[in-house]
């Protein structure tokens, strides 16, 4: 994969879901970018997703959206926006998409479908902090 390459996935069966989790693992998220529009039924959540497939260390903007949503739940949530968490995982239980956060917090969106876009924007940047799992 170039240097520049910018990834972009769609999601449709409950078995991409571990996908999507994997390329997530370690992003950061701000509280205040994740957002659910009740009308459109999505939820977008803006992230710094750390590039695996890089060989250089990196990270770029990312948005992940997920349709069909019904009913969006947060726990553990701060109430400072500009707080920064960490995703852990994405994992389905039953009709709902459960995005597990560090410190507690998650967001849990009721969903008709699996129906899931991951999609980088803009241009990624080098960083020497590099997510371990020890």
């Amino acid at each position: 994969m170039a240097e520049s390459a910018r990834l972009a996935l769609l999601g449709h069966e409950p078995a991409d879901i571990e996908t999507f989790s994997a390329l997530l693992q370690d992003a950061t998220l701000r509280l205040a970018d994740a957002g659910f529009d009740r009308k459109a039924r999505r939820l977008v959540c803006l992230v710094n997703r750390y590039r695996r497939e890089s060989p250089a260390s990196s990270r770029i903007r990312c948005a992940l959206r997920v349709e069909t949503v019904q009913v969006v739940q947060r726990t553990g949530w701060p109430n400072d926006p500009d707080a920064v968490t960490v995703i852990l995982s994405l994992a389905q239980d039953g009709d709902w998409l459960i995005i597990t956060c560090a410190a507690g917090i998650a967001l849990r969106a009721h969903i008709e479908v699996v129906d899931l876009v991951l999609e980088d924007i803009g241009e990624p940047w080098g960083t020497t902090r590099v997510p371990s799992h020890d």
